[in-house]
């Protein structure tokens, strides 16, 4: 692991504080475009992690699991099946809106599938799960619960396990969001490596983006059509208009690269 939460003391450490937050917070799924600032095509968008429910219910397994937790609290299979379940019900009609982003209703799941996966850690399983951690992270974007340390911790369960340059490059844009700038730059390195020689370039650069505007809001200068348009990036990796276009001369009407402004 790049941020290693296996040691002896700082497994104590983790597993008070799972408690502690469990106590506390009592408590579909998106990519790089949702997830973070990284939108686009290519390697970038490989961790889509959506398996949506396709209109099955879970709530009978919910309530199944959600009586095992209370009286086997002891059983992490339990508390992984309940996280995982609560994630598949979050995909369903009236918890993602038509962007794909979480309803309120969503939101409420994700707290719970939140408290369902800290109380899975809390039990110390031996090798928690990965593919709970790849639906979990997610959870944790912008879009969701707004808490990049906590994705940062799952992520780094699933690129122990899945080392691809993508989701390498979903642990560095967290670790920036979360302020953990070593590790982003320790993940960031990683991504360009294991990612596709002629996507390595992209991959660093949008990875530098993210380092230096960890939370959005850069403003970009384009030209297209002929006119000059200025847009603001947005947390969520989307894209606002931030004034009325201007003409520019005709002999510039091609696309041109966007410049970052301050």
């Amino acid at each position: 692991m790049l941020f290693d939460l296996r040691g002896r003391g700082r497994r104590r450490t983790v597993k008070v504080l799972y408690i502690g937050l469990a106590l506390l917070i009592g408590v579909g799924l998106v990519g790089f475009g949702v997830g973070g600032g990284l939108g686009g095509g290519g390697i970038l968008n490989a961790t889509n992690n959506n398996e949506g429910s396709g209109g099955a219910s879970f709530a009978s397994k919910i309530k199944k699991y959600e009586k095992l937790t209370r009286t086997q609290p002891s059983n992490p299979a339990n508390w992984e099946q309940l996280a995982k379940n609560l994630l598949h019900e979050a995909g369903n009609e009236g918890y993602t809106s038509s962007t794909g982003a979480p309803t309120s209703k969503g939101k409420q799941i994700y707290r719970r599938a939140s408290e369902a996966w800290v109380g899975y850690l809390a039990l110390n399983p031996p090798n928690p799960n990965p593919e709970l951690a790849q639906l979990v992270y997610v959870i944790y974007s912008e879009a969701g619960l707004n808490e990049p340390a906590k994705a940062v911790q799952a992520l780094n369960y699933v690129v122990e396990r899945r080392p691809t340059a993508a989701y390498y490059a979903q642990l560095a844009e967290f670790a920036y969001k979360a302020k953990n700038v070593r590790l982003g730059d320790l993940a960031a390195s990683k991504a360009v490596s294991l990612a596709p020689s002629n996507e390595r370039t992209r991959v660093k650069n949008e990875l530098a983006e993210v380092k230096k505007f960890p939370n959005g809001g850069q403003t970009y200068v384009t030209t297209t059509n002929g006119k000059t348009y200025r847009v603001k990036k947005a947390p969520n990796g989307g894209y606002t208009q931030v004034a009325p276009p201007t003409s520019t001369p005709a002999a510039t009407g091609t696309a041109s690269t966007p410049t970052t402004t301050k």
